[in-house]
Order: structure tokens, then sequence, then C-alpha cells
């Protein structure tokens, strides 16, 4: 493919409900302690969408944070790809919906379903059309209210989800801009597939009364074994994108994964032996949301002015498909 362009994040921006549950709170609904929960995933409370919000509504919010730090006019948008596994409906696309909110029509607004990689691989598309010149600005947001497809009977895994949106705008970048991306790399393993998983609602398990009585419809998880595996793919994945730009972990200045499981994180940095003080985490804050923790991550870490303009940040994701992936950026 030949590259007519750089593309760089312009801007970033991110939105959580203002509701809060704390594992105090959880205490009360499930068997579980607040020690058990910090010990084993590092998550001390998550942010629950109310009943009237949509992952829409959340999206809009992030991305008019977004629009205003990159300084750009909403109407100089010209794609949305929105990453998500609970969307407003299962058709049409969130994208859309947004784009109505943000009172735009007539370019391309489509939805990615890669789970927790949602927004690498979001980051990914939007970067090959800024490359190849079709776009110049193009909006991708991570969003997700796993909450509402919880079960909440469930103590390994009602425990671990939280609701959220991270908006970024990927811009065509200038000539003199030293912001760019460098490199990515995306990955699936299909036979891994009903590791992780909604088992109804779709047409191999329509919806019934008796789907909803089993709570089918909610998110099933086998935690271990999605354990090892992503650790696997995240550093295989970084391992890539590192060896072909000829770098190592020296050579970058952070570190933002998949916000899963603290032990995860504290694993693949480990296993990178990249400095712990390199590593950004917020795990304990907002809890796993999926596509949006990487961006709501990003977001925050450049708002509070400890990722800075020049540094190089790589980001790496695993998620339901099994997918992974990862993004070697310059800001």
């Amino acid at each position: 493919m030949s590259i007519k362009y750089y593309a760089k994040i312009s801007g970033t921006g991110m939105y959580v409900p203002d509701k809060i549950l704390t594992n105090s709170d959880l205490e009360k609904i499930v068997d579980t302690t607040d020690e058990w929960i910090r010990t084993r995933t590092g998550m001390s409370e998550r942010h629950l969408a109310a009943d009237n919000q949509a992952a829409s509504d959340l999206a809009y919010e992030a991305t008019i944070k977004a629009i205003k730090a990159a300084r750009i006019k909403t109407k100089d948008i010209d794609m949305i790809i929105v990453a998500t596994i609970s969307g407003d409906h299962p058709f049409p696309s969130t994208a859309c919906i947004l784009q109505q909110k943000l009172g735009l029509k007539d370019f391309p607004a489509f939805d990615v379903s890669a789970g927790c990689t949602g927004w690498i691989y979001a980051a990914n598309i939007a970067k090959q059309y800024i490359e190849t010149g079709v776009a110049k600005n193009i909006l991708i947001v991570g969003v997700e209210i796993l909450t509402k497809i919880t079960n909440w009977t469930d103590r390994g895994t009602c425990i671990l989800f939280g609701d959220g949106a991270g908006a970024t705008i990927i811009s065509r970048a200038g000539e003199k801009d030293i912001s760019r991306f460098i490199d990515s790399e995306l990955s699936a393993d299909g036979t891994h597939y009903d590791l992780l998983i909604q088992n109804a609602g779709g047409s191999r398990m329509p919806a019934t009364e008796e789907t909803v009585k089993e709570n089918l419809h909610t998110v099933y998880m086998e935690g271990n074994k999605i354990f090892k595996n992503a650790i696997r793919s995240m550093y295989s994945a970084c391992d890539i994108v590192l060896k072909r730009n000829h770098l190592d972990v020296h050579s970058i200045d952070w570190l933002i994964t998949h916000q899963a499981n603290l032990r995860i994180i504290q694993a693949l940095g480990k296993k990178m032996k990249i400095d712990e003080k390199k590593v950004i985490v917020n795990i304990e804050k907002y809890a796993n949301t999926s596509s949006a923790t990487i961006p709501m991550a990003l977001d925050e870490a450049i708002r509070n002015k400890k990722i800075r303009h020049g540094d190089i940040v790589l980001m790496a994701s695993f998620g339901a498909g099994l997918t992974s992936g990862s993004l070697l950026i310059r800001i």
C-alpha cells in the first residue's frame, strides 16, 4: 500500500456515567469481598449507566470533548467508526446513531465488533483511510455498557465490568508534524471464540423466554483460559511492532494495555521487562470497560499531562474472538 500521508491522534475525550458501584456495594449483591476483588483484579469501583442511557449517549459526550481537544469543528469529521459489543441496538450501527446526534450525514459510519480489542481495530482501519488520502479527520469511539449484559448472580464476572466511552480524532498529519502513527498489528484466533461470549440473542440462539431465564444474554467467560491467552497474545502483538521498527521497551515512553485485570497488566509488563513506571493503569477507578479502556486511559493520561507531545506510546489489547492487536504511535 502506498502511503500518501501520515495519520496522527489530534484529540481525545472520555466520559463515564455518574453512578458509581463500589466493591463494598458488590458485597451486598454477591458472595464476595472488597479485599478479594482488589487482590485479584485491582478494581475498587466502576461506573454504571443509567436506565435511560445507551452506548450512543456515552459516545456523544466523549466525542464532544475529543472534538474540542482536536480544535476542529464537528463538520470537519468525514467518517465515524464505533467499536462496541453493547451498542444501542443489534442494528442499525451505533455509529449511525452517533452521526445523527452530531447533526452529520453523507459520509461512512459503521461499527466494529472485536470485543475489547475494538478500539485498536478501529484505529487501525482509520489509519488506512488517512494514509491513503481518503479521509482527513476520522472519529473513532470505544464505548461499552457492559453492566446491562452482566449476570449479577455470577460473582466471577459481575465484579469485572464498568461502563464508559473513549473518543479519539484521528487526523492527517502535517509535513512538519512529529505526531504520527508508527505501526500497528492485528490478529485473531477464532478457535477460541467460545471462551468469551454472549450466547443468546443472535441467529445461533434467538431470544426466547428460556434463554432469558437462563441468563444466556449475558457475558460468559472462562477466566483462567482468557488470562493465559491475554498475556501471550498482547506480548506477541507488542513484540512484532517493536522488532519491525527496530525498537525495544527502552525506546517507548508509555505502555497502555487493555485494563482487564491488574494481574494481566503486571504479568505482561514483567514479560516485556518494562519499567512499571511506564505502564499506564486506571483500572481501580473504572474496572473493565472493554473497547473503551485504552482510549479512556489515553485521554486521562494526556489531560493529566502524564503523556506529553512527542512521547512514544505502545498500546495493546485482547478480546472476544479471540482478537488481539497493538498500536505504536508518537503523540
